[in-house]
Parts: C-alpha cells; structure tokens; sequence
C-alpha cells in the first residue's frame, strides 16, 4: 500500500519544481518513486535528517527552505487523520520541521493507508511534543493540568536535540484549540497536532492496490 500510495502521488510533481518532503517509511517510498519514475524535481527541502539522506541517495539535490522560499508542494505521511484534513503527526520525531516546512507549502499532499483514517483524532495515536529538555517535569505537570498524561520517550533524541513527551486522554473535539494550548506551553517546541494547517489532498492506499484520493475544503 506504501509504495503504491506514493507512485499515485508523483501525478502531483511538476518537473523542475522545488518541493517538501517530510519523513518516515511512506515518505521513503514517494522518495524512491520519484528517483525511479520522476517527473523530477529541481531539488527538495527535507525535513529531517534521514530524508536529507534518501534524497541525496537518489540523486536528488536537497536545498535550506530559506533558499527554496515558498514551496509549491510538500509531500508526507500521517499518524493520523480525519475528514477535515486534520492530523496527528511526528511520531517518528521530526514534527517541529515537518510542519515548518508544511506551513511554507502552497499545497499539502498527505500519503498514508487506510489504516490512519480516523473519525476523531486520537481514537489511535498519541500527540507528540517536541520539548525542550530541562523542561519536561513542567510539561509533564502542564499536560495533567489540563486532564491529559505525558510521558518522555526514554532515549529518544529529535534532529534539533530536544526530547520527546508523548501525550494521551487529551480532549482533542476541537483540534485547533488543543494545538493551541499544547503550543503555549512554555517549553514545548512544537505540537504533533496539524489542525492550523490542514491537508489539502489524500492520498490513500487501500489492500486491493487502489489508491483513494480525498480533497478536503471542496
């Protein structure tokens, strides 16, 4: 479902453009396809450090968002998502670029299976934060406080060298207000949740080898 999910997604590049791409295994496939069947792009912004290492891999250049300027596209997957084009994303720890570079992109493409369609958020994955590390124990207390529970994920170390709290019983019914609160925490980097900005297309991919595609706002 991944490789086939991020071969439909190519349809979107257009040849000698710069885009954004975000992280983890989907994103390695889309990755792979565009070196394998293009159209190619001029050159990308990766948001994190192992897709830094995929695009060079294949060839292609990979440039800072302040050069590349606005982006015409950004290409990633999701923990989760519902039918407004909301998201849970980061698990993998890369969230704080992820949507910096998302947020600098004229159109988002979100790539996934069908297994990440959710009808509220957080029926499935927890909320990562990106947190600055003398202020876990405060985040941690913060996160009760507003009914929810965090914890570090012991070991784990983000591209920028914050930790990682991830978050569950969080009242997530109004997704933009809950991305909020999580952000006004003083040491929270950034929050997993994408409800500010939303996916503009889904791309899903579904057992029978179909690829379902979901525009939201229309």
């Amino acid at each position: 479902m991944k490789a086939e999910v991020a071969r439909a997604a190519l349809e979107l590049v257009t040849e000698g453009c710069i885009i954004g791409i975000g992280s983890g295994s989907t994103v390695g496939h889309f990755v792979a396809a565009l070196a394998e069947f293009g159209p190619r792009p001029s050159a990308a912004v990766a948001a994190s450090r192992q897709t830094r290492r995929l695009l060079e891999g294949a060839g292609i250049p990979v440039v800072e968002l302040p050069v590349a300027g606005d982006l015409e596209l950004y290409v990633d997957s999701a923990d989760e998502i519902d039918a407004f084009g909301r998201m849970i994303k980061g698990g993998g720890g890369a969230l704080t670029m992820e949507k910096i570079v998302a947020s600098s992109a004229e159109r988002f493409a979100c790539i996934v299976d069908e297994s990440k369609l959710v009808i509220s958020l957080g029926e499935q994955a927890a909320v990562p934060l990106e947190v600055i590390p003398a202020a876990v124990k405060l985040v941690e207390r913060e996160l009760a406080a507003l009914g929810a529970i965090g914890w570090l994920r012991e070991g784990a170390i983000t591209d920028s060298g914050n930790a990682l709290v991830d978050v569950r019983g969080l009242d997530l019914s109004d997704p933009v207000a809950a991305e909020i609160a999580l952000d006004a925490i003083a040491g929270v980097v950034e929050c997993g949740i994408f409800a500010r900005r939303c996916a503009d297309v889904a791309y899903v991919g579904k057992p029978t080898g179909e690829v379902g595609i979901i525009e939201f706002g229309e």
